[in-house]
């Protein structure tokens, strides 16, 4: 399944200033997984090591966050769309 998925300006140098790729696979882990074969180091601020979401990264599906979703076992659809937004704080 092609999925679509937008790449914060700050992770861009690592899918060659894309804005935009495309990955493949029926959840959030696996379309992650295939990006990280295409782009090695891709997913090193999204996914820990030991295979959870990072905490201080949200992911979004269709607008919706998939922390409320499944996680990184969200079921994608043909044609979803993939938010990657770092959290930012300061103040």
């Amino acid at each position: 399944m092609a999925v679509r998925v937008k790449v914060p300006t700050m992770m861009r140098p690592r899918v060659g200033g894309q804005a935009v790729v495309h990955g493949e696979g029926t959840t959030l882990r696996e379309v992650l997984a295939a990006l990280e074969v295409q782009y090695p180091g891709f997913t090193s601020t999204i996914v820990t090591d030991a295979g959870g979401l990072h905490r201080f990264v949200n992911l979004y599906v269709n607008d919706e966050d998939v922390r409320y979703l499944g996680s990184l076992e969200t079921r994608l659809e043909d044609g979803d769309t993939v938010a990657i937004l770092p959290a930012v704080a300061g103040g």
